[in-house]
């Protein structure tokens, strides 16, 4: 064996680069050779006990004849009996991995032979032993899972340690993503999302609830203030502009005049309306908000012109390049808060897994809802999935050949075995010595 191992060994480069798994080409790995070496050793100790036996036995026999006495024979009989149970016992042994002597014996040989049915058997045993929902709920239940987590979370050092290895997996993920796939998956979908969503009405009632709380008059505040800061700079541009659109055959001066009164007019409008919060302007422009934000809810005109005009604003170039430019953005600051330890994003999260842990030590409730999904969760899987599990035993045992699949088996609990060797020749000398002592004490 020890040949045959060297020698595929040295044919695939020392084992170093073999392309098939040691257990599947029958090759031994280092630790099957350590247990290799163990079992012939064990091997040797019981059949050198059964040489030992087997020469007390001529030894004593030979005396009894000669007449050396009543204790001869006991030692005869115990010899005979221990050679008879260290035979039977490896008889027992042997046949499990192969035939004796190599004789065609029925029932012997039993995992070569019956390998697949014994890989079966180990899988449906496991499964009804080890994935039933009782068993894996009650051992789920004395793990403690979310008291052990909480625990363990509630350490600084350890949060700092997970807040690291997430900062790790969300640089490596994002780093992976292609930015064209991610800015036309997100295009894609926001384009969808709010091309199938009726913006009229939602916009109708967020104006609605605005101008009811006034939140309105800031931005006419704003409008007002522009407008006077900006008449107030540009007082030639509306005497230009009146003096623009007067007839050709009035008087320059006329032009003028006009031009000036018209300044006049629109700056203090403005200023009133600035100044007046109940200015009549102000309540015009209140209520034409009112009524707009009716129409947007249920004039269906309006609401079809809103929609139209979403439409097109999502479907501009310069909108789809403004998405692509936020996720760019979006990107390079999740890279840098995760690179920075003392960005507010890696502390929030730091912070986060500290109050996580903390909740999970001293909230009763939360641990036991925690352990519960943890528990569906595992058991649905059981559940669902019992037979794929199994499976893997079955399957891996049935692809292994037999002879590979008896000699990994009886490197494994081989040298055990050869105790049941040294165990029957001893207890067959035991018995054997007292059957042959109570045919004496009957006898005599």
């Amino acid at each position: 064996m020890a040949m045959r191992t060297e020698g595929a060994e040295r044919a695939v480069g020392g084992g170093a680069e073999r392309s098939v798994s040691a257990s599947q080409a029958g090759v031994l790995t280092a630790a099957d050779e350590l247990k290799r070496r163990g079992l012939r050793r064990m091997k040797g100790v019981a059949t050198g006990l059964l040489v030992v036996v087997a020469v007390v036995y001529a030894l004593a026999t030979w005396a009894e004849h000669s007449g050396a006495g009543p204790w001869a024979g006991y030692v005869a009989a115990a010899a005979e009996a221990g050679m008879v149970g260290a035979l039977a016992d490896w008889f027992a042994v042997t046949a499990l991995f192969r035939r004796p002597l190599g004789l065609p014996i029925p029932h012997t040989a039993i995992i070569p032979t019956k390998k697949d049915q014994l890989g079966q058997s180990l899988g449906e045993f496991v499964g009804e032993n080890f994935l039933s929902e009782e068993v894996v709920r009650d051992k789920l239940r004395s793990v403690e899972l979310a008291q052990r987590l909480g625990d363990w979370l509630a350490v600084p050092a350890n949060a700092d340690r997970v807040t690291a290895e997430l900062a790790t997996a969300a640089r490596g993920g994002l780093r992976v993503l292609r930015d064209a796939d991610v800015q036309a998956v997100l295009g894609e979908s926001i384009t969808r999302r709010a091309g199938a969503q009726e913006v009229a009405p939602t916009l109708g009632r967020l104006l609605e609830k605005t101008i009811a709380d006034d939140g309105h008059r800031r931005l006419v505040d704003l409008v007002l203030e522009a407008a006077h800061t900006w008449l107030t700079a540009h007082r030639d541009s509306v005497l230009d502009a009146v003096a623009g659109g007067s007839p050709g055959w009035t008087p320059r001066f006329v032009d003028r005049k006009v031009g000036e009164r018209v300044y006049r007019e629109l700056l203090r409008f403005v200023t009133e309306a600035r100044q007046q919060p109940d200015h009549p302007a102000r309540a015009t422009v209140d209520r034409f908000l009112a009524d707009f934000a009716q129409q947007l809810q249920h004039d269906r005109e309006t609401r079809e012109r809103v929609e139209r005009l979403k439409n097109d604003l999502l479907n501009r170039p310069a909108v789809q390049d403004l998405i692509a430019s936020a996720w760019s953005a979006l990107r390079a600051m999740i890279l840098d808060a995760a690179e920075d330890e003392r960005s507010a994003l890696r502390l929030r999260a730091r912070s986060f897994v500290l109050t996580t842990g903390g909740r999970l030590a001293s909230d009763e409730r939360l641990r036991a809802k925690l352990d519960g999904w943890v528990a569906d969760a595992t058991t649905y899987v059981v559940n669902g999935y019992r037979a794929e599990i199994t499976s893997l035993i079955t399957d891996t045992v049935a692809a292994w050949d037999a002879p590979t699949t008896s000699r990994k088996i009886e490197l494994h609990i081989g040298r055990d075995l050869q105790f049941i060797r040294l165990n029957g020749t001893v207890i067959g000398a035991l018995a054997g010595l007292l059957i042959h002592a109570a045919t004496r004490a009957l006898g005599g």
